[in-house]
């Protein structure tokens, strides 16, 4: 029997935070840009409206929901972008609260993924890219033993975090960004074997570190990586993965450019990824994108860069279901070991990729998931 693990990255803010408090506001979360987000152009199909209504997603009896829900889709865990800064960890009680405080998590595995990328302040964005960064995502040693002395302590521990092999998954979203904040590829790699022997310590028979590798910028200040397989060989890394199509896979029609011809890149990419990283490679399937909600409504909507960019037109729940199918049948390829499929993402809403229901397609995303790998 074939065996799939199928994840979804989650994205926590949305819920109250401390670090938000300042900025944007009291009281703030990404909810008040989905709210407020209008048509930037004829046909652009803006706001989104959660059919669950604006939920805390801390709130453990609304992660006992979304928690049951993926469950019972085909969703095996939750892949939470995980954020710990110099001055300490962000975002962090819609797992903290929300998904460990949950009756029921025991029906979903969770794993991080540390989104250790600059955050600047674009909630929204205004025109022209000039977006004031609020916390470096690039951390020194001293904050990096200190974060991964938390995950192992915290979160490895507990009996529904994600495993291969009896070893503690765990992904780095921003390997430029580590290995400014440490100092160089060895001084990383040093960190990394550290945070293995300490796994290792903690009676796991080792750790399981994923990259996330991708091809484009996006984000403000990301860097792309050049020579991805000599950068994933020296810091030690047991498989490589993606976050989202537009990574790999240029939006090149404005302002929107149709899904199933990104889907059909992505697919390609699947392949080249395979053969040129030298580890297993874990293929992804995006929801859908369109980050207009993150830009000042106000501003004209031109394609100038992130937030300001095409979006992924036509991306219903039947080409979505295609997509899985597609991604199905490439994970069919493979001879042993676990098939391994990420999607983008679970409550992306301000970047128009999320699975949960709205009031247009109702639970029809996360249907095609559980008709697709159920």
């Amino acid at each position: 029997m074939n065996d799939y693990h199928v994840g979804v990255y989650h994205f926590p803010n949305y819920h109250v935070d401390a670090l938000n408090q300042a900025v944007p506001g009291p009281e703030w979360t990404e909810w008040e840009l989905v709210k407020r987000a209008e048509p930037r152009f004829p046909g652009h199909d803006l706001p989104k409206v959660p059919a669950w209504g604006y939920e805390d997603e801390a709130a453990a009896a609304a992660m006992a929901r979304k928690i049951d829900s993926a469950a019972d889709h085909g969703i095996n865990h939750f892949i939470f972008d995980w954020y710990w800064y110099n001055d300490g960890p962000f975002l962090q009680r819609g797992l903290d609260e929300g998904f460990l405080g949950a009756p029921n998590n025991d029906r979903l595995k969770f794993a991080l993924m540390w989104a250790n990328h600059d955050w600047f302040n674009i909630h929204p964005a205004k025109r022209g890219g000039n977006h004031p960064l609020q916390y470096p995502g690039a951390v020194t040693r001293e904050t990096f033993d200190l974060a991964t002395d938390h995950i192992i302590e915290t979160y490895f521990s507990h009996p529904s975090y994600r495993q291969l092999d009896g070893c503690p998954y765990f992904s780095m979203y921003e390997l430029m960004a580590l290995v400014s904040g440490l100092g160089g590829l060895h001084e990383s790699r040093d960190a990394l074997d550290a945070f293995r022997t300490r796994t290792r310590a903690a009676v796991f028979p080792d750790l399981h570190l994923n990259a996330a590798v991708w091809g484009q910028q996006i984000l403000p200040n990301e860097e792309v990586i050049r020579e991805p397989r000599e950068m994933l060989d020296v810091l030690g890394f047991d498989s490589a993965a993606s976050y989202v199509w537009v990574h790999h896979v240029q939006l090149d029609t404005f302002p929107v450019t149709p899904y199933n011809r990104v889907a059909a890149a992505a697919a390609a990419h699947w392949k080249i990824a395979d053969s040129s990283y030298g580890l297993p490679y874990h293929p992804n399937v995006t929801m859908g994108w369109g980050a207009g909600a993150r830009t000042v409504q106000s501003d004209a909507y031109n394609n100038e860069g992130y937030p300001f960019m095409p979006i992924m037109g036509d991306n219903t729940p039947e080409n979505f279901r295609t997509s899985l199918q597609v991604a199905k049948e490439y994970l069919d390829t493979r001879e042993c070991g676990p098939r391994i499929l990420s999607i983008n993402a679970w409550n992306e809403w301000t970047e128009g990729s999320y699975l949960e229901p709205d009031t247009h397609h109702g639970m029809a995303y996360l249907e095609a998931i559980r008709d697709v790998f159920s």
